[in-house]
Parts: structure tokens; C-alpha cells; sequence
């Protein structure tokens, strides 16, 4: 049995990477975090296990935008490629728009949303969750320590 592949890459090719499969728990995420990342309205998203996803070529830049997670660019167009809590079951979740066929990973949906902005129209009839919404999440997001300007 052939395992369906979903590759992608940055603008200028230096970067790839495939899954293993079809992305998971594709999303947009509203939070601050995501916004400063992509320089967005929104961070759209689209996952694998780790174990299913790996660089095909070159290897990503990467920022530990908090001591929680890890966002992946390209160092030399500045392509947003993805974002990982650092945990050994978190996916490995990718942008979207890197995605070699985007429209193959349709949002579901909206994580974030207390920092979504008010004029943002988007994908109001997906379920929506707020960052802190669950007693496991709030915790662990009550550890962060944010390494983005602040300004």
C-alpha cells in the first residue's frame, strides 16, 4: 500500500519538506504569537506526527518564539514554513500557503481567537476555541516565556 504524500517548500526552493499522509488538525490561529510570526492576520496550519514528517531538502532556520514552541523560515527568502510545540508527541505543523497544493488542506478549525481581530472575517462557522480554553492547555501555556518583542 502506497501512504498518500504531502509535500512542500519555500519561495525560493531552498527549503522542503513531505508527510507522511494528509495534514491533521489543519487550523487558523489568531494568538499574537502566530500574527507576529507570519506578519499575518492569522497563522493557517496544517499537521503531522513528527514521526511522519521530515526536511527533504536543505535544512529550516529556527526561532524558539517561546521556550514552548520552535517556528521554522527559511534563512534565505523568509518563508514561514511551520511551528512545533517542544514535545516528542506535538505535530509538526506547516504554513498553508507552503503547502505545494493548499487547497488540499481546507481549515477546520480556529484556535486563538481571543486575539482575533474584530474586522477579520474568516471561518466564522468552524468551531472556535480560545488559547487557555482547556484546564490542560491553560496550564501548560502558563509556562511560557515569550521570546517575541513584546512592542
Amino acid at each position: 500500500m502506497t501512504t498518500q504524500k504531502t509535500t512542500g517548500g519555500c519561495q525560493c526552493g531552498r527549503v522542503r519538506y513531505e508527510m507522511d499522509g494528509p495534514p491533521e488538525n489543519v487550523h487558523a490561529c489568531h494568538c499574537r504569537m502566530c500574527q507576529r510570526a507570519t506578519g499575518g492576520l492569522f497563522a493557517a496550519l496544517a499537521g503531522q506526527a513528527k514521526e511522519h514528517f521530515s526536511w527533504t531538502k536543505g535544512a529550516p532556520a529556527k526561532y524558539a518564539s517561546s521556550n514552548l514552541a520552535t517556528r521554522a523560515y527559511c534563512q534565505a527568502c523568509g518563508t514561514p514554513l511551520g511551528f512545533t510545540y517542544n514535545l516528542d508527541n506535538a505535530r509538526q505543523y506547516v504554513t498553508i500557503g507552503s503547502l505545494d497544493d493548499p487547497a488540499a488542506a481546507p481549515v477546520t478549525k480556529a484556535y486563538g481567537v481571543e486575539s482575533k481581530l474584530p474586522w477579520v472575517e474568516f471561518c466564522e462557522t468552524l468551531a472556535q476555541e480560545r488559547t487557555s480554553e482547556t484546564e490542560d492547555a491553560a496550564a501548560y501555556i502558563a509556562t511560557m516565556k515569550i521570546n517575541q518583542s513584546q512592542t
